[in-house]
């Protein structure tokens, strides 16, 4: 360790992040976290880096839903959010990200991480 470092920073990830894109080059996780407050973009960001340093992580921080897509789980001021991805080889995809107001995950969020992932998969 060199003098006046610190361990956490000489750390590498074990992830690489990025975010999903579109066809027409949009990043829809990207564009969602940024609609969020500064302090709560800054959960989340803590949140996936967690993840992305600590992976393979379960409970309470990321649970599977589906066979390859989990979700980071964070508190945010006005209530939970969630950032669905996959793991492809050392990448973290995110795929899809939005404000949880019940207890079950929508059907339709769900269903929009799927076909993001099904669209990663045909590339």
């Amino acid at each position: 360790m060199v003098a006046g470092g610190n361990d956490r920073d000489s750390r590498q990830p074990i992830l690489d992040v990025v975010f999903f894109r579109t066809e027409a080059g949009n990043e829809p996780v990207r564009e969602w976290l940024q609609g969020l407050a500064r302090e709560d973009r800054k959960t989340v960001g803590e949140d996936i880096k967690t993840a992305q340093f600590g992976w393979p992580i379960g409970m309470p921080l990321i649970r599977k839903l589906a066979s390859d897509l989990w979700e980071v789980r964070s508190r945010i001021s006005n209530g939970i959010s969630r950032v669905m991805f996959t793991v492809d080889g050392q990448t973290m995809v995110l795929l899809h990200g939005f404000q949880k107001k019940s207890q079950r995950t929508p059907p339709a969020d769900l269903m929009t991480a799927k076909r993001r992932l099904a669209q990663l998969r045909s590339e």
